[in-house]
């Protein structure tokens, strides 16, 4: 079995390809933003890497014409684990397909990040995850039509398919730009196309400010990233360091810090967007500091207790 680039086992491990199916009675597993999920059947899947493509490609076949894109991204908040983002306004299933393609390689390839779509009117949902483990929910009457797909592709249904996640194994990014090729992608910039092409927002309590385990966290320090576009020039982005109470008040001081730089730095835009806001351990913004300063930049000192509303350092990192 090939394991994707991106994720793969460290010990040895026993891979089982093929297809789990379970029956889930309906119940409101979809959070409070969704109607209640119907009856459906639940498959797992495992394939070899160099299959995964044209079996995802077949089970596309089987979405609405409109759906709600999702994307789970391993991200760099100090706080949370995954990056989940999600539309809540349609997409239609040929926009979706058109950037599985354009982004392929990425998509199937890379451990830190999942994709998949779903959508509520007919019920249909499909994620491939992080391990490129797939998963597809249908209603009762879709079973034997996914199941033939799966038979296809000469997969046996299995008690445990197993993929590189059955044993200890690494996540990995398997993108890499070198500076003299500053037209090539790199992962953060596909996930913000993504954003922009699926219409994805982050599937987060914007007002509040809690771990995983829901504990909150009051003040944090953030590191946030904001795009300034230009239609007459190229994208400029602007860092900045400070310290908020949610993601929605760091959001607000970043974007409104960034239009005060650019301004004083009498640099022209026509609109900023906040491409990532990320919450820092002390340990972490001690080191960002001190990397600024090794740059020859003159960051604040930060109050030792985080100060909702402050804001340490913002610069222009230049075009992209």
């Amino acid at each position: 079995m090939a394991f994707p680039l991106g994720v793969y086992p460290i010990e040895t491990a026993e891979a089982r390809q093929g297809y789990s199916v379970e029956f889930e009675a309906a119940d409101a597993g979809s959070g409070g933003e969704w109607e209640e999920w119907p009856d459906r059947y639940v498959f797992e899947a495992i394939i070899t890497a160099e299959r995964l493509k044209p079996l995802c490609r077949a089970l596309f076949n089987h979405l609405p014409l409109r759906v709600y894109p999702i994307v789970d991204v391993i991200g760099h908040d100090a706080f949370r684990e995954i990056d989940p983002y999600i539309a809540y306004d349609l997409v239609g299933l040929d926009r979706f397909l058109e950037s599985v393609a354009r982004y392929r390689d990425f998509l199937y390839e890379d451990g830190l990040c999942g994709f998949g779509a779903m959508c509520d009117e007919p019920f249909a949902y499909f994620f491939l995850d992080e391990h490129k483990v797939i998963t597809v929910r249908v209603q009762p009457d879709q079973r034997e039509a996914i199941e033939k797909i799966f038979q296809a592709f000469d997969l046996p249904q299995i008690a445990e398919p197993a993929g590189a996640d059955a044993a200890a194994h690494e996540h990995r990014g398997v993108l890499f730009a070198p500076e003299d090729r500053p037209e090539l992608l790199i992962a953060e910039e596909i996930i913000e196309r993504l954003c922009e092409e699926w219409q994805l927002t982050l599937n987060i309590d914007m007002d509040a400010n809690v771990d995983e385990e829901g504990t909150d966290l009051g003040v944090s320090r953030w590191r946030c990233l904001v795009r300034a576009f230009s239609e007459s020039d190229l994208a400029k982005y602007v860092e900045l360091l400070c310290h908020a109470s949610s993601f929605r008040r760091a959001e607000d001081l970043a974007i409104g810090t960034s239009s005060d730089v650019l301004v004083r730095l009498e640099t022209a835009f026509d609109d900023l967007t906040l491409v990532s806001a990320d919450r820092l351990t002390e340990a972490q913004e001690q080191e960002l500091l001190e990397r600024l300063r090794e740059q020859g930049e003159s960051p604040g000192k930060p109050p030792e207790t985080p100060v909702d509303g402050h804001v340490i350092v913002a610069r222009v990192l230049g075009s992209g």
